[in-house]
């Protein structure tokens, strides 16, 4: 393939196996996300958790997210992006074993956050990775499948909940080797884990790290590799001019401008992308969907498949995002997200405030049962043809090669931390002030999101990364 961009010839085979495995990081981070969306009956029963402990066992997962984003982005200076993926695919493993054997909920939550640690680490380095090994000119859509890995692999966690609660007839009930269903659901996860780990031995590291590191040989080869002898010599020589003068180690201090003394407008961008992306609440539906379907008159097989639906959904919006998002570029889905967010959590608001309690239980009527499906869906499309995928390109993308390391560790802290309170508050907030409202706040930031873009965020459509100015 050539590069429009550059007029250069392109090894797309090879850069497509890259992003390929790198990918499956992806898969990973959506697969232990989604696991727990459909366990929440088993964890009450077996851990007699109240609405507040089941919050916090939900949520434990995201302060693991937090510590494993913040310290991926660092670790990721220091001893480079694959290292530390495959780092996260052995968490990811002995966090499926463990949080599938506890017997206590304090197990559990140290579990779920070995295994947030690798979530956190594969959604900072996953895009990053392919951003530095991608053409200008494609790098947001081969981004963009980092998000369409998220979903399938969500909806792989909702699939395999579905069959395995379905074979054994309940979540609860008792399967394999005598075990309950909903533990298997969780060691199921071992399989993919083991894949991502195999298939990492197998890609080359970032070129952008080597050259940082003063291994411009290795660098060289792999960019060979990726572009061509020409094209790499003068990747190399661009690489170089982005670090710093010094060509000190990249650290958090370079986030700080020099000439002002203030935090880089860059980063406030960065930290308002990330943090926005979870006050949508979109998380509330891939964590508790299918108990909030459960808590209007679902039963729980409708619920498990209402959320398989919302995950088949979602990939489709993010294949029209790798369609769009390299030729009307990054902020303009941003905005039409925005938008459409803010209507349609608008409206799953104002559907919620026509329930009715029955036997002590929320329900709706069945036409604003159906207009409340609806309208989540829509929203589920909204964010995935949006901020879902866009988010994460920019990301791995808007900062500038000396600051992208730090950049992506505040950034992606600050993205777990507020992902931490949306889901761990959403339980203790329906039954507090109801869903009406707690949609209603969704909706307002999803308002407050389309003003942030227009006035924080700049076009990256097309830029080299050595060109990032920030």
């Amino acid at each position: 393939m050539i590069d429009r961009g550059t007029g250069t010839q392109v090894n797309m085979a090879f850069i497509a196996a890259i992003v390929a495995v790198a990918t499956i990081g992806g898969f990973m981070f959506g697969y232990d996300s989604g696991v727990i969306n459909g366990t929440q009956d088993g964890l009450e029963k077996a851990f007699d958790l109240s609405k507040l402990g089941t919050g916090f066992n939900v949520g434990a997962i995201l302060l693991g997210c937090a510590v494993g984003a913040f310290l991926a982005g660092r670790l990721a200076d220091l001893i480079g992006r694959r290292s530390v993926m495959m780092i996260a695919a052995v968490l990811f493993i002995l966090s499926a074993i463990a949080a599938g054997a506890a017997e206590t909920s304090t197990l559990f939550v140290i579990a779920r956050i070995i295994g947030g640690m690798g979530v956190g680490a594969a959604s900072v380095l996953s895009p990053v990775y392919i951003s530095e090994v991608t053409p200008a000119s494609i790098r947001g859509r081969l981004s963009s499948i980092q998000q369409i890995m998220i979903i399938t692999g969500l909806t792989g966690a909702f699939v395999a909940n579905y069959v395995l609660a379905d074979w054994a007839g309940g979540s609860q009930a008792t399967f394999w080797l005598g075990f309950p269903a909903w533990r298997w659901m969780f060691w199921m996860q071992v399989i993919p884990a083991l894949v991502y780990f195999l298939a990492l031995l197998f890609i080359p590291e970032s070129p952008r790290y080597l050259v940082a590191k003063g291994r411009d040989a290795e660098a060289e080869a792999v960019l060979t590799r990726l572009f061509g002898l020409a094209e790499a010599q003068r990747k190399i020589v661009e690489i170089r001019a982005s670090l710093s003068s010094s060509h000190e180690r990249p650290k958090l201090s370079d986030l700080i401008d020099a000439s002002t003394g203030r935090v880089r407008k860059i980063v406030w961008a960065g930290i308002g992308l990330a943090v926005f992306q979870q006050l949508v609440g979109i998380n509330i539906v891939f964590y508790y969907g299918a108990v909030l379907w459960q808590s209007v008159g679902f039963s729980e097989s409708d619920a498990l498949q209402i959320n398989i639906l919302s995950g088949s959904l979602s990939i489709l919006a993010c294949l029209c995002t790798v369609l769009l998002i390299d030729r009307i570029g990054r902020k303009p889905l941003l905005l039409i997200g925005s938008a459409g967010m803010a209507i349609t959590l608008a409206v799953v608001a104002m559907s919620f405030s026509t329930a009715t309690i029955v036997d002590g239980s929320l329900h709706l009527s069945d036409q604003a049962g159906l207009v409340a499906l609806v309208a989540a869906n829509l929203y589920v499309i909204f964010f995935n043809l949006s901020w879902g995928p866009v988010m994460w390109v920019m990301l791995g993308e808007m900062f500038p090669n000396q600051i992208r390391g730090s950049g992506l560790a505040v950034a992606g802290f600050a993205q777990w931390i507020a992902n931490f309170g949306i889901s761990v508050s959403f339980p203790a907030l329906a039954a507090g002030v109801g869903l009406v409202l707690t949609y209603g706040f969704y909706a307002a930031s999803a308002l407050v999101s389309f003003f942030f873009v227009q006035a924080m965020v700049r076009e990256t459509r097309g830029v080299e990364l050595e060109a990032m100015a920030g």
